[in-house]
């Protein structure tokens, strides 16, 4: 469909400035990424986790700015025609759509103008975090502890989603708030819950934050249950926002995606400055997930040593449980927050070692490089562990990542054989329990190659 679209709460005025950088279709303009972004929040509800094949199957897509003298709207041409009700879009796709034109011109103007800004400097980095979410409405000051983030996998059977899903109404009869990656499965499941939740208990505040980033929206393309919807820069700055505005962490059954995200938590909670910070953190699955976690107990303990497998709880079907454990572990945020005068709304005395908040750039040269052995801190493990499992995230579904793969073949992975042979065994897993694409997808090809020693 051909649509002329007005701003939905959001951004409503552009300068002449930021209009010439969104129609720059040069490499160094911001025209191809808005309109990849602008593609991906269209296809809400399409089941799909391949960005490069949905920018190819909406080749003729296009979107333009149209100056007003009130303002601006957007002109779509060719666009999803499920995106729109009798022609109208649909009120919640259309918030997506300005809250993406939001974030890409913030970002993408605010670093350029930050007095002594340095891209590799930690503070520097959460500052940009905080930025992003505050100029994004994110961070509610005076709002108890509430956001509980949701982890698990885009790729999940019917009752893996249900049991998410009844986690979500637990947490919401308890007045918890959901952060998610925004996609489809554990990302939906608890939003879908906590909104019956909220309408039982009249609440009308409710909170589905979903945080996402520019290579992985075309494959999760945000959920229409998020009503706060938040593009940051990279990978990294997506994990930080979400510890740094979530109170507590539940994980559910995933795959590669899903790894990195419980690694990158391990690896920063290890850190000594946070020994004593309150930070919840459940995993949780039906009865039938209790080997998937005993897998992963396993995986955690050896690679990180049973330090780590202290900083989480594994609770088996059993909802009610564990919402009651959040909402235990939100008290006890607030009580800490408090007694130090922190923010509840961004958790700033967080300590976060600069090597998980660089860019991580997943090529066959850096993924063959990784240090994997054990002559380092269990962090600085951790940290290297991640990057293997966002290079593979990166070779199943972000554009950049298969087009490597499609071109090289795939990633290869080397190190000492403790870390990677319990890695490849994971990984077979994850394969065979149809973890690393959607279900249906037919003749999964393993984008990684395990190689044995280090390099």
């Amino acid at each position: 469909m051909n649509a002329l679209v007005s701003p939905e709460g959001s951004l409503e005025i552009l300068s002449s400035h930021e209009v010439n950088r969104l129609k720059d279709r040069s490499e160094g303009g911001l025209y191809r990424l808005f309109r990849q972004c602008a593609l991906a929040v269209l296809n809400t509800g399409v089941e799909t986790d391949d960005c490069k094949a949905l920018m190819e199957s909406h080749a003729d897509f296009d979107v333009r700015l149209v100056p007003q003298p009130r303002g601006l709207k957007l002109e779509l041409i060719n666009a999803p025609a499920h995106a729109f009700v009798d022609g109208e879009m649909l009120r919640a796709i259309r918030e997506h759509l300005f809250s993406v034109l939001r974030d890409i011109v913030y970002l993408h103007s605010m670093p350029d103008t930050a007095s002594g800004f340095r891209r590799d400097n930690p503070d520097d980095i959460t500052n940009v975090v905080f930025h992003i979410l505050r100029n994004a409405r994110v961070l509610e000051p005076g709002r108890q502890p509430d956001l509980v983030v949701c982890w698990g996998g885009h790729s999940i059977g019917h009752e893996e989603y249900q049991y998410s899903k009844e986690i979500g109404h637990q947490l919401g009869l308890r007045g918890l708030s959901i952060i998610t990656g925004c996609g489809p499965g554990a990302m939906k499941g608890p939003m879908k819950g906590a909104t019956i939740a909220h309408a039982k208990q009249r609440i009308k505040n409710g909170r589905y934050i979903g945080i996402t980033e520019p290579g992985i929206i075309g494959a999760e393309a945000p959920n229409p249950i998020v009503n706060e919807l938040v593009i940051m820069p990279d990978i990294e700055k997506r994990l930080e926002a979400f510890v740094r505005s979530g109170h507590g962490v539940i994980v559910f059954p995933g795959g590669v995606g899903t790894a990195e995200e419980i690694l990158y938590l391990l690896g920063i909670l290890l850190h000594p400055n946070n020994a004593d910070l309150p930070f919840p953190v459940v995993f949780t699955g039906q009865k039938e997930n209790a080997e998937y976690f005993e897998m992963i107990d396993k995986f955690i303990r050896n690679a990180l040593g049973d330090e780590a497998a202290a900083k989480y709880e594994i609770i088996i079907d059993d909802p009610a449980r564990v919402a009651q454990t959040m909402k235990q572990g939100m008290k006890d945020v607030g009580t800490f927050r408090r007694a130090m005068q922190d923010a509840y709304y961004f958790n700033w005395m967080l300590e976060i070692d600069p090597v998980f908040q660089l860019p991580f750039e997943p090529t066959h040269a850096s993924m063959r490089a990784l240090e994997l052995h054990r002559d380092q801190p269990a962090h600085l493990i951790a940290a290297n562990l991640r990057k293997a499992f966002s290079g593979i995230v990166a070779g199943n579904v972000k554009e950049n990542g298969i087009r490597q793969v499609q071109e090289k073949g795939p990633f290869e992975i080397a190190g000492d054989p403790t870390l990677i042979e319990p890695l490849e065994a994971m990984l077979e897993q994850f394969v065979a329990q149809n973890r690393m694409k959607l279900p249906g997808t037919t003749g999964y090809q393993p984008c990684y190659r395990i190689v044995g020693g280090p390099a």
